[in-house]
């Protein structure tokens, strides 16, 4: 929503100024289909040409990501410490053991169940029962579990930023894509040499929109695009970070109730619930 605000609210100063000031947006108007195939159409080439498919594949779904509404929230984050809460304290309880079939199949899992919106996410599931297997195993280390746990998580950053790199370098070089149509405008204008002023006039006009309009994709669509879904990366990474930071508190003998607050005290403090919430939100999924 607030892309399209802030795209709507760019569009508008620019071409309102524009108009305002006595422009004749007749000339951008009849440049503009030409202009946008050819910029564009090289964008995607080139993009294409430097990426590989699995990062062509992952920077459409960030774009798209980029469209909705953050997922990670408070309440997001409430949730999955109680979770983390529930399963750690079962294990405390009545043994590590007592978790295996929870680990082995979450989706049958009641612990789980009672908490939808994580239970649902594929990759934050996978990551939390991969490691409380090893626990349940007994066979390494907090240490060990914390190096891995490193590993897998700087892999996943670098697996997301891949995109992010993509679109920044595909902004980089719109506005060359739009130097190169505005030269190719002027040698067309340049072969019609002899036309009358006006007419010439305009054909420059119309090469100048070239570069103006891989300045405008560049600077006020794509580059944009490419920090929010750089934003949402480093959400996703904090999320892991969190669960880590819980499970490797629990591995060092503190209790669950502790052991969430230490999860806590890793998340972005405007997404952190208190203590109180987060005690009040664990006591009332019981």
């Amino acid at each position: 929503m607030f892309v399209l605000v802030g795209w709507g609210l760019a569009l508008a100063c620019i071409f309102g100024v524009y108009i305002a000031h006595g422009g004749n947006i007749a000339v951008i108007l009849h440049a503009l289909p030409f202009e946008l195939i050819t910029i564009l159409g090289a964008a995607l080439g080139a993009f294409l040409a430097n990426n590989q498919m699995k990062v062509v594949k992952a920077s459409l779904a960030g774009l798209g990501r980029c469209f909705k509404g953050s997922k990670y929230s408070k309440a997001r984050y409430m949730e999955m410490m109680a979770l983390l809460y529930d399963i750690l304290q079962k294990a405390r309880k009545e043994g590590l053991m007592s978790i295996e079939k929870d680990v082995e199949e979450p989706h049958n899992s009641a612990i789980f169940q009672k908490y939808s919106v994580v239970g649902s996410d594929h990759h934050v599931v996978e990551f939390i029962t991969d490691y409380l297997r090893m626990m349940v195993s007994g066979n390494l280390n907090a240490h060990e579990i914390e190096s891995l746990m490193d590993s897998e998580i700087e892999t996943h950053h670098n697996e997301e930023h891949a995109a992010v790199a993509a679109i920044a370098r595909l902004a980089g070089g719109l506005p060359a894509f739009g130097i190169v149509a505005a030269v190719l405008g002027v040698v067309n204008t340049m072969g019609s040499v002899g036309q009358p002023p006006a007419v010439l006039g305009g054909m420059i006009g119309s090469a100048l929109v070239g570069t103006f309009l891989g300045i405008l994709l560049a600077y006020g669509f794509v580059e944009p695009l490419g920090g929010l879904l750089e934003q949402k990366v480093e959400d996703g990474s904090k999320e892991l970070q969190c669960i880590k930071t819980t499970l490797l508190a629990s591995m060092q003998g503190y209790a669950p109730q502790v052991a969430v607050e230490f999860g806590r005290k890793v998340l972005y403090s405007g997404d952190r619930p208190t203590f109180a919430e987060l005690e009040g939100h664990v006591k009332g999924k019981k």
